[in-house]
């Protein structure tokens, strides 16, 4: 192999962790054209010039097979050659196939955009308990824990006394007592 040249199963083995991304069935045999587009984007593949979006859908069209919904790995050689000669234009077809494998190799699917957890001034400010006021400070204890359903609404007194009354439970008392 010549100098800097990246290996088959480099690549074959960053094909495989695009694969079964975001699909708990996958085994990573077969890739689907959302995975295709994404490990592209990932790879820097696609540099919206040469190659955008829509050129990776179509080549990745064009290598499976009629009715298939995935390619596989085979599949996924041609389609790269297909696209290293766009992405680098004016090399040979070996040249840009290595290089397009050498943006390919050791990458892994990149969660970017994944939703983080917001830890704003505002939100700070809305969940703070302590100045909450009113009814709605009856909803925590005094730890700032919610209390849940107890804390949202008023639960009746069933107990047969009169609301305030400050001797219920004593009835057995007195009635032993006489």
């Amino acid at each position: 192999m010549a100098e800097g040249s990246v290996s088959v199963a480099e690549v074959e083995t960053a094909f495989q962790k695009f694969a079964v991304h975001g699909d708990t069935k996958a085994r990573g045999k077969e890739m689907n054209g959302k995975n295709f587009a994404k490990m592209c984007k990932d790879c820097q593949i696609i540099d919206g010039k040469n190659v955008t979006t829509t050129d990776v859908d179509i080549v990745f069209s064009k290598v499976k097979a009629k009715s298939a919904r995935v390619i596989t790995f085979d599949q996924f050689s041609t389609a790269l050659e297909e696209l290293a000669l766009k992405r680098f234009k004016g090399k040979s077809k070996e040249e840009a196939l290595q290089q397009i494998y050498g943006l390919i190799a050791g990458k892994e699917p990149a969660n970017a955009g994944v939703t983080k957890v917001a830890k704003a001034a505002a939100v700070d400010r809305l969940t703070d308990t302590s100045k909450y006021t009113g009814s709605h400070k009856e909803r925590f204890d005094e730890t700032g824990k919610g209390k849940g359903k107890a804390g949202r609404q008023d639960v009746p007194d069933t107990s047969g006394y009169v609301a305030a009354y400050k001797g219920s439970g004593t009835y057995d008392d007195k009635v032993k007592q006489a």
